[in-house]
C-alpha cells in the first residue's frame, strides 16, 4: 500500500509542475464543458501525467477528465479504483489566486483508503498513509519534514470553512445555527479541496457543503481528514459518504474534526 501512496504522491507533484508551467503563461486555453464548468490546458496536461503513473498500477481510474466515464454496470464490479481530479479548483486557477489542487485518492469497497492533495502554487503536499495517519509537507522542493495532522489545536472560536466560489442558502442557515449554538463563529473562505485540508490541519472545525460536488472533488480530502481523526458524513442523514456510486454527484455532506 505504501508503494501506491508513493506513486500517487509522485504523480501529483509532477502533475502540479505541469500545471504551474501553464499558470505562468498568458493563455490557459479555457473552454466550457457540457456542464458549463471550465476546462483548461492545465487540466488536460495534469490528466496525462497522472494517467502515466496510475496506468502502471493496473487499478481502474475514475477521473473528472477521462475522455468517457465508465458506465456503472462496469464500475460496480470494481473493488478498488483511483478517484482523480487533475485540477480541482479550475475557477480559482483561472482567477490566479493559487487555491487549486491535484487530488488523487484510492477507494476500496466504496471507502477512501488514502488520499494525496498537492497544492502547486504553494508547493504544499497533504497525504495520508493507511494505518499511520495524515501528514503535511510545507515545501516539497525545500524537502521540508512531514508534520502529522492535525498540526495545531482548534481555534477557540468555532470556525467554519466554506467555498470561495459556491455557496447556498442552506450553508448560510448552518452558519446561523452554529452561531446560535457556539456564540462566536468565524468563517474562512477557501477554494478547491483546500477546505478539507484546513479542517484536517485543525484550522477549522467544520466544512459544510450543501451545494453540488462530484466524487473526485472530495475523495482525497475525505481520506486525509479521516486519517487526521475527522469525519465526512452525508447531511442530514449522518451516514458516511461513499464512493464509486452509480450517481457520481455527491449528496450534501458535513466534514468535521473534534
Amino acid at each position: 500500500m505504501k508503494n501506491l501512496v508513493e506513486i500517487a504522491i509522485a504523480a501529483s507533484i509532477e502533475a502540479g509542475h505541469e500545471i504551474m508551467k501553464i499558470y505562468s503563461t498568458e493563455d490557459f486555453g479555457v473552454e466550457m464543458k457540457g456542464d458549463n464548468s471550465p476546462l483548461t490546458k492545465a487540466d488536460i496536461a495534469s490528466q496525462k501525467v497522472i494517467m502515466k503513473y496510475l496506468e502502471k498500477t493496473n487499478i481502474p481510474v475514475l477521473s473528472e477528465e477521462s475522455d468517457e466515464q465508465v458506465e456503472f454496470v462496469v464500475r460496480k464490479s470494481w473493488t478498488r479504483c483511483w478517484v482523480v481530479d487533475p485540477l480541482d479548483g479550475t475557477k480559482e486557477f483561472i482567477k490566479r489566486n493559487g487555491e487549486f489542487t491535484v487530488n488523487i485518492a484510492l477507494v476500496e469497497n466504496s471507502k477512501p483508503i488514502f488520499g494525496v492533495i498537492y497544492v502547486p502554487a504553494r508547493d504544499e503536499l497533504y497525504y495520508s498513509i493507511p494505518g499511520e495517519g495524515a501528514y503535511i509537507r510545507k515545501s516539497v522542493a525545500g524537502n521540508s519534514p512531514e508534520e502529522r495532522l492535525p498540526a495545531q489545536e482548534l481555534p477557540p472560536a468555532f470556525t467554519i470553512v466554506g467555498s470561495r466560489s459556491h455557496s447556498s442558502p442552506e450553508t448560510e442557515a448552518y452558519i446561523d445555527e452554529m452561531k446560535a449554538k457556539h456564540g462566536e463563529v468565524d468563517f474562512a473562505a477557501s477554494g478547491s479541496s483546500l477546505k478539507f485540508c484546513l479542517v484536517a490541519e485543525g484550522k477549522a472545525h467544520s466544512y459544510p457543503r450543501f451545494a453540488p460536488t462530484m466524487e473526485w472533488d472530495t475523495a482525497a480530502g475525505h481520506a486525509i481528514l479521516l486519517a487526521a481523526g475527522g469525519s465526512v458524513v452525508v447531511w442530514p442523514e449522518k451516514t458516511e459518504l461513499r464512493y464509486n456510486r452509480e450517481q457520481l454527484r455527491n449528496p450534501w455532506f458535513l466534514a468535521t474534526i473534534q
